[in-house]
């Protein structure tokens, strides 16, 4: 919803908010169709059957019926603020038609405007909708298993730790792993991507998600209030509430717009006829309508209206933006700096080269050193076992088993004694090895093991982290919006340095602590006017809060990453960069547009009010009603952007 309601023009028919949807819809479209008829009515004894003592009695009604609470609101807020809002200013063109003979124009007026006031309310409701939507696609009910008993359960009633089952096609109704079963899950409706994406025994599933092909039983880890859809809801309402630097300015405009609009209305009135001896009855009802035209309704709900349906779009399509001002700060981007590890990178080290030599085969290698590093706890042994396991090579029986720390391992395989570690472990052993294709590895940024016996090397293993796929695209991109590129990481200044130049990165800090990322930072914000900071939400937390913007990335099942962070990408998904780039310029293009058009025609009717060519009714139809909903409308075209 919007918020300062009074001031934004907002605060239409009193209880509007109060009761349920359902409740002051349905109000408000029979307020507007009674209103609507009792108007027509009215009309035809004012002008054809030339009764006027009803069709005045008739306009009256309709101002009742319609703006009661309008009129109400608006002379309490008078008398209890001492502030002149729009309420106050439609009551007072509404009376002053009717004082000067023109019932039908204060009837139609206090019409149109409440017609006005249900659309912005309308508007709103959608835009918190939108959100809650996402909530409304967890099921309300759980199958569980308690003992040997299978039962339907609220799931505000399941525990943590407790066992649900979830059958091919329902929805997951809370976060947890998977205790048992294999199958593919549509996990959209948190990160945006429809693609499904398998899950096994201990894979984290998500409340909302569905599950499409097979039987899952999930272990519960948070209870239904917890769930990571129910903090994105949370995230993206108080988002909603934080202003952007646009919606302040608007706010305060407005706050001294409307009173300085009643005194130069009041001046219009009694300045011709006094000094000039003009008609009175003209320059009232012309100053009137001034009042009317010069509403701020359409301007004050321009910036509010389409930051949030900005900041729900990215919602839907796997993008946490925490508030209006880092929607309208990113698009002003200057430097983007990148964690390395975990977000231009996969985060887990893969086997990249199995280079075979002496006479020894590919197999032969990568059996002989997955056996023996199958016993080793070194951190890219798991890598090379798990692709030994991907070509379907079985681990071979070892024995002797030695591991010498900081240099390497040994054992014995079919009597054989086979050593497997770096390049100074190799040399201690005295056992040479091809410098040269060592050296052009190590230049791509590749971690070497190498293989040998007791008289020669038989065999190299290169692994590197991989860089993410979408990594070439998204830096591509930034570089052709001019946008500088950085890349930090606690990695040596060899793998930085060959990484850097694969993604063709401006700039690369290498062996850096979590505090040296923020000196880093502190020194680009120094040069440069907005730097934005992408990392992994975790132990880049400190960098991402020192920047003018802070985006964690693949926040899905990280509450860190969610709490730190001024904007979170829900996946590890880099080209969500490009979206959120376009998403800022498409937002304040839009912010723009309504503003400009908001100025332009309530200042074009205003010059037109002074010849009298403007009518109220004209003035609240098209300079008001007409120009709310232009804006809405407008606003709600963000939320086509893929």
């Amino acid at each position: 919803m919007l918020k300062n309601k009074e001031e934004s023009c907002s605060m239409c028919a009193a209880g509007f908010h109060e009761e349920k949807e359902p409740e002051w819809k349905k109000k408000s479209i029979a307020i507007i169709v009674v209103s609507f008829i009792l108007l027509l009515i009215g009309i035809y004894f004012e002008f054809i059957s030339k009764q006027k003592i009803i069709a005045q009695t008739l306009f009256v009604i309709v101002v009742i019926v319609s703006g009661h609470n309008i009129i109400k609101k608006g002379f309490l807020n008078l008398a209890r603020k001492r502030r002149f809002d729009m309420n106050f200013l439609m009551s007072i063109a509404a009376i002053g038609a009717f004082l000067i003979g023109h019932g039908e124009e204060g009837a139609a007026v206090m019409f149109l405007f409440f017609i006005a006031e249900f659309l912005e309310n309308y508007a709103g409701e959608r835009n918190k909708k939108s959100i809650q939507a996402l909530l409304n696609v967890i099921p309300d009910m759980a199958t569980m298993i308690r003992g040997s008993k299978k039962l339907k359960v609220h799931t505000h009633n399941v525990k943590k730790n407790e066992i649900i089952i979830v059958k091919p096609g329902d929805k997951i109704p809370l976060d947890g792993v998977v205790a048992k079963g294999y199958s593919a899950v549509n996990q959209a409706s948190i990160t945006g991507e429809s693609i499904p994406v398998e899950k096994k025994k201990n894979d984290k599933v998500f409340a909302g998600t569905i599950n499409e092909t097979g039987y899952l039983e999930i272990k519960v880890t948070k209870k239904s209030n917890e769930t990571m859809l129910a903090k994105i809801v949370k995230v993206v309402e108080e988002a909603q509430r934080k202003k952007s630097k646009t919606e302040s300015f608007i706010d305060k405009f407005s706050k001294y717009y409307t009173p300085t609009v009643i005194a130069f209305a009041f001046l219009v009135m009694i300045i011709p006829p006094i000094f000039f001896n003009l008609s009175f009855k003209d320059w009232l009802y012309r100053g009137l309508v001034l009042l009317v035209v010069s509403c701020p309704c359409a301007m004050a709900i321009s910036t509010p209206v389409s930051m949030v349906s900005g900041i729900t779009s990215g919602a839907r399509n796997g993008l946490l933006i925490k508030g209006g001002s880092y929607l309208e700060e990113i698009r002003k981007a200057k430097v983007i700096a990148f964690d390395k590890t975990g977000t231009l990178t996969v985060g887990k080290p893969e086997v990249t080269d199995v280079i075979p030599l002496n006479n020894y085969s590919k197999a032969e290698i990568l059996g002989v050193a997955s056996s023996l590093e199958s016993l080793s706890k070194h951190p890219i042994a798991e890598t090379i076992v798990n692709q030994a396991k991907k070509e379907k090579l079985k681990l071979l029986k070892v024995s002797k088993f030695e591991s010498v720390s900081g240099k390497g391992i040994k054992g014995s395989i079919k009597g054989e004694t086979y050593y497997i570690g770096n390049k100074n472990y190799f040399e201690n052993l005295k056992i040479n090895f091809p410098e040269k294709e060592v050296m052009d590895l190590e230049k791509q940024g590749k971690t070497l093991i190498l293989i040998g016996n007791k008289n020669q090397i038989i065999g190299i293993i290169a692994v590197m982290d991989r860089i993410r796929d979408n990594a070439f695209e998204t830096i591509k991109m930034l570089k052709d919006n001019k946008i500088k590129t950085v890349m930090l990481t606690g990695d040596n200044k060899r793998t930085a340095k060959a990484i850097a130049k694969k993604l063709e990165i401006d700039e690369y800090y290498a062996e850096l602590l979590p505090e040296d990322k923020v000196g880093i930072i502190e020194k680009l914000l120094e040069k440069h006017e907005h730097v934005v900071m992408i990392g992994d939400g975790v132990n880049d937390a400190p960098a991402l809060a020192k920047a003018h913007v802070g985006i964690a990335m693949g926040a899905i099942g990280s509450d860190v990453a969610i709490e730190t962070a001024d904007i979170t990408l829900m996946q590890d998904d880099l080209s969500k960069v490009n979206y959120l780039l376009k998403l800022s310029r498409k937002t304040m293009n839009v912010v723009k547009q309504n503003v400009f058009s908001s100025i332009l025609i309530k200042g074009s009717f205003a010059v037109l009010a002074f010849p009298g060519i403007v009518t109220l009714w004209l003035a609240v139809a098209v300079g008001d009603m007409g120009l709310s909903l232009a804006v809405i409308l407008n606003a709600i075209r963000i939320g086509h952007l893929k």
